[in-house]
């Protein structure tokens, strides 16, 4: 009975990391997707890396302490794994809500069901595109691949929070406010000429309300704005999703130093 109960608590092990990759991942961890559905998947996909993976170095000690200490450390590398895909996503609604507020839209807030925060309509209807685009470019493939491709290099029980792993996430995390502002910056830019302009046309009449006549003006240009930069803004997304790949390699070699 030694072995299978050393390849459960193995198969276990990789469970833990799966799972709390898709529980806290943009798509396996929505709230649409029942938690029986990421139990199973889970459960299939840590089976399948168990036939797969090198076991020969695992050394499994049968006592509460080491099974919990090292569940711990798989739920960690798990949770590092699948959250990194977020800040993309938090960038791109980050912008939306950017763009929504130069609108003057910052009253039609909708709840995002994905982290139960509120944010304007255009941060959530550029949420959403990147969610389609994710699945477009099988971007909820990257999350799977990088997975199964941890175990060769972060093995079971590694420590993983390291100096290079720390530095990779405060950079990554740090990214979040540049994609913003490098996406919203055309809206940005063209709203604070019209701040410009409203403010010259108040000094010079200074009968006319101003705002009244702005509101309007600002709505729709904002809305042609976004319909003419919408290809730019799908190519622009779709660069950082393809990038996500590479910065989840990064962090898993930086998780094995």
């Amino acid at each position: 009975m030694g072995v299978p109960v050393t390849d459960f608590v193995i198969v276990l092990l990789i469970f833990m990391r799966i799972v709390a990759a898709f529980i806290v991942s943009p798509i396996f961890g929505h709230q649409a997707v029942p938690g029986i559905v990421k139990v199973l998947l889970s459960l299939i996909i840590a089976y399948i890396c168990f036939l797969t993976i090198d076991k020969s170095h695992i050394v499994v000690e049968f006592s509460i302490s080491w099974l919990f200490v090292n569940a711990v450390k798989e739920i960690i590398t798990g949770a590092i794994l699948g959250f990194m895909l977020n800040f993309v996503f938090f960038g791109v609604q980050f912008a939306g809500s950017l763009m929504g507020l130069s609108m003057e839209l910052s009253m039609a807030e909708t709840l995002n069901p994905i982290d139960g925060s509120s944010s304007n309509d255009i941060g959530q209807v550029y949420n959403y595109a990147a969610i389609l685009l994710l699945f477009l470019i099988n971007g909820h493939h990257y999350i799977i691949s990088g997975l199964v491709y941890s175990f060769s290099i972060v093995h079971l029980g590694k420590y993983v929070i390291t100096e290079p792993v720390y530095q990779l996430i405060m950079t990554y995390a740090g990214a979040v406010f540049v994609i913003a502002v490098k996406i919203a910056s055309p809206i940005l830019v063209s709203f604070f000429l019209v701040y410009i302009a409203e403010g010259i046309l108040t000094r010079v009449v200074p009968q006319m309300q101003v705002f009244f006549v702005s509101q309007p003006l600002i709505l729709g240009l904002g809305l042609f704005l976004l319909v003419s930069l919408t290809p730019v803004y799908i190519y622009a997304i779709k660069s950082l999703l393809h990038g996500y790949e590479d910065n989840l390699v990064t962090i898993i070699k930086a998780m094995a130093q």
